[in-house]
């Protein structure tokens, strides 16, 4: 299904990612069953009635543990960064969640004669902290209260190499691809972003882009579900100064950045709710990949370009603005008339 991707590296000779796209679409299309697993089986009225979080933790610990054990057999010297560790899970009081994440693991993997401390052994490999010039980033859930209402949620993951994000995807098991429940997103800085069916390996993948509009009056935004997530009375003064008044899209996780990317939404803000809060490389590597590579633009909100070379976190960037790039000036300006930055 997939095409041969090609970079062109810091020496000016091509550089080809097929092996790193392969193993990467394989890990998140995995993962997307785990997740799909445990929330069969752990999701239920009651879980949600009593705010019980452990079927995301599983599916959490699950999918960090699958994707890093795929990706460490193909490219073993390669770091993760990822959100997990298995520290936690350790702990004696942890025992039974600790025994669903081997088990669904195991299942899913099909292989019965795992042990539990090969499964922690997986999840522990994300724990590298970006200070090498390649590694990858890897969300296993994000979107944790989407997964849990089953709606929105995905797993991302991405490569960066020498603080640059050069290849990402997503899986969101609950957006629609087409007519099929289930999106699968890739991308290359340079040579497109692509779309196909999360869960069918060999349906023919197809090319996606950003909306073409430059009309600010005309643009929808893309927001989150939660309110805590970005600082939405800030959003509703910036759509104002823009001129917006079509309803936001609300979604959670970085699903939004599919939806920017794919044309059906034209801005997507996360605005910093406190002074010091600073971004988790995770929560935007894979994201800003795919909408960069479909056309748009993704910076902080002083339109300042994502810095990925203070490890985990964007330290010296403020918040995220993605725009299908048409857009994305009008929109720093208005933000910053509003934002006190």
């Amino acid at each position: 299904m997939l095409f041969l991707y090609f970079l062109v590296s810091r020496s000016g000779m091509p550089v080809s990612y097929h092996q790193e796209l392969e193993v990467a679409i394989r890990s998140v299309r995995v993962a997307a069953h785990v997740c799909r697993a445990v929330q069969d089986d752990m999701v239920t009225p009651q879980s949600l009635e009593k705010k019980d979080r452990s079927p995301v933790t599983v599916a959490d610990f699950a999918s960090q543990a699958i994707v890093c054990k795929l990706l460490g057999d193909v490219l073993p010297d390669d770091p993760v960064v990822g959100e997990e560790d298995a520290a936690a899970l350790r702990q004696d009081e942890q025992v039974h969640v600790r025994d669903a994440v081997a088990q669904h693991v195991c299942e899913v993997l099909g292989d019965d004669s795992l042990d539990t401390n090969r499964v922690l052994s997986w999840i522990d490999r994300g724990n590298a902290d970006g200070s090498t010039g390649r590694y990858w980033t890897l969300d296993p859930i994000d979107g944790t209260k989407g997964f849990l209402r089953k709606e929105q949620y995905a797993i991302a993951l991405a490569l960066i190499e020498h603080h640059e994000v050069v290849l990402g995807v997503l899986g969101c098991p609950n957006l629609s691809v087409g007519d099929q429940k289930g999106a699968l997103y890739w991308a290359h800085e340079g040579v497109g972003a692509h779309a196909a069916p999360l869960w069918e390996g060999t349906a023919v993948p197809s090319p996606v882009t950003v909306s073409d509009s430059t009309d600010t009056s005309s643009a929808r935004f893309c927001e989150s579900v939660e309110s805590a997530h970005s600082d939405q009375s800030q959003s509703g003064q910036i759509a104002a100064r823009l001129g917006i008044t079509n309803e936001a899209v609300r979604l959670d996780s970085q699903a939004k950045y599919a939806v920017v990317a794919r044309g059906e939404a034209d801005i997507y803000m996360r605005l910093p709710t406190r002074a010091d809060y600073r971004e988790n490389i995770w929560d935007h590597a894979a994201g800003m990949a795919i909408i960069q590579a479909a056309g748009g633009k993704v910076t902080d909100i002083t339109g300042t370009q994502l810095d990925f070379s203070y490890g985990k976190r964007l330290e010296q960037n403020k918040g995220i603005i993605a725009t299908n790039g048409k857009l994305h000036d009008q929109v720093i300006e208005a933000v910053s008339a509003v934002v006190d930055l």
